[in-house]
């Protein structure tokens, strides 16, 4: 069972790429569980055609800690199953500790037992390693294969960039690796050139370059992921290519974060700042 979490900056699109490249694994073939670790609760819509999923956290709050483990987790497109951590109350308690909470109760319920049988856990993790909580998949070894989305825009490299300082701390005493980024196009210019030449930087790769199509909002306002909107549209492949790449990447590293200035002079150089 390989263990991947999906980082990256606020607003880059983590959770609609998770969703569409668990749906390219999941048509594979491929068994995938998906834990939203997000307090808005909102990491599995598509897949699950749009229905609101109670949160780990409601159902703790609202039934007590008697759950099972079909209380908590839903099926989804192609057999997927959908979880989401959700978050306490707005202006009480620390959103972080729903993911603690939410691992902790799927790992006592049985949900990545061997009988489970799952190809895949994927966690869709909130924004930037700023806390324990949303560090928690990589800190305690549930996440060991780590996908950064970005673009080419500066914050979002900025963001990929630190949350490669989070990796490369918890790489030294754990299994945690990078397997690449992930750029989820804005049409910034050079973008391509220009996280190709980021990930090298870092020592990884830019596993798939997702370009900008509004087939990808259509099928959100649908309320699914792009390949069960129309499986035969172009994004829908862009998809699939990038979990068929995720599917036999063994390319994992330990980044090399780069220093403000090194990022500020990549950005420079291609035209960003001109």
């Amino acid at each position: 069972m390989r263990k991947i979490a999906i980082y990256g900056k606020g607003g880059i699109g983590k959770s609609t790429t998770t969703q569409n490249t668990v749906a390219g694994l999941a048509e594979m073939g491929k068994k995938v569980m998906v834990v939203g670790c997000d307090p808005k609760a909102d990491s599995t819509r598509l897949l699950l055609g749009g229905l609101a999923q109670r949160s780990v956290l409601d159902t703790l709050r609202e039934e007590g800690e008697d759950v099972e483990l079909a209380d908590i987790r839903s099926g989804g497109f192609c057999n997927s199953l959908c979880v989401e951590s959700g978050g306490p109350e707005p202006g009480v308690g620390c959103a972080g500790r729903g993911i603690i909470t939410s691992i902790n109760m799927l790992e006592q319920l049985g949900a990545y037992d061997d009988t489970e049988g799952l190809d895949y856990v994927f966690y869709d993790v909130l924004g930037d390693v700023v806390c324990g909580g949303f560090a928690m998949p990589i800190r305690d070894g549930k996440a060991e294969e780590i996908y950064i989305v970005c673009s080419g825009e500066m914050m979002a490299m900025y963001a990929a960039n630190n949350i490669c300082k989070g990796i490369l701390k918890f790489a030294q005493t754990g299994k945690v690796r990078l397997g690449g980024l992930i750029c989820n196009s804005r049409k910034v210019d050079n973008e391509r050139e220009m996280i190709e030449q980021f990930a090298k930087m870092l020592g990884t790769q830019m596993i798939h370059f997702v370009p900008r199509d509004n087939d990808v909002q259509r099928a959100e306002i649908n309320r699914k992921t792009v390949i069960e909107w129309n499986k035969e549209c172009k994004q829908a492949d862009e998809y699939r290519t990038l979990a068929r790449s995720i599917d036999v990447n063994q390319n994992l590293i330990i980044p090399k974060p780069l220093a403000i200035p090194q990022l500020e002079n990549l950005l420079m150089e291609y035209g960003l700042f001109n």
